[in-house]
């Protein structure tokens, strides 16, 4: 299973609408996703006793990042870096083996012409120190505002086409990693 790491917490983001779109071109290709979304992190992770002891609330969402045969990062760009609430939750996961060989894949999204370049950037130096399995193939959305409809969805083809493409050759990528079927009959 591919989970999909909505890569913050505010509500309404353009990352959560983009993310949709990528949770169904996974469904497209037939392959399972589960959607980790941090607008649902329990309020308690915040508590300074977490970094000691995780509240049971938090299980789940370390579980998803621990069962997952890969893992698909939808990071927005926030004063030229990731999300404050992003690095947190990846220092509140288990170390080491929550993306020690666990192939990660990253698309960016951002108000600005750079498309979270930055963040994403930022992401794979992270995750590179945690030996994760970077898949090369990086989508970037700048100017998100004007890229998505009144329903909030990407109505470009050539950009569709990108996610797809991208969401296509993660599976892949991570089938040969992992040694797992994620795809179901075409």
């Amino acid at each position: 299973m591919i989970t999909l790491l909505v890569g913050t917490n505010r509500p309404g983001s353009n990352t959560r609408k983009v993310a949709a779109q990528i949770e169904s071109i996974y469904g497209g290709l037939k392959s399972p996703v589960r959607v980790l979304d941090l607008a649902q992190l329990p309020a308690e992770i915040f508590a300074p006793a977490s970094y000691g002891e995780k509240p049971k609330a938090f299980q789940p969402f370390a579980d998803a990042i621990l069962q997952a045969s890969g893992l698909h990062v939808v990071t927005p760009e926030y004063n030229g870096g990731i999300p404050g609430v992003l690095k947190y939750f990846i220092d509140m996961l288990p170390f080491p083996e929550s993306f020690e060989h666990r192939p990660v894949c990253f698309t960016g999204v951002a108000a600005g012409i750079w498309g979270a370049l930055r963040p994403v950037e930022q992401l794979q130096a992270i995750f590179g120190y945690r030996n994760a399995y970077l898949y090369p193939e990086r989508v970037f959305l700048p100017g998100i505002g004007k890229l998505l409809d009144a329903n909030g969805r990407l109505t470009d083809p050539d950009l569709l086409e990108r996610l797809k493409n991208q969401a296509d050759g993660f599976v892949t990528f991570t089938e040969r990693l992992q040694g797992v079927k994620l795809r179901g009959e075409k």
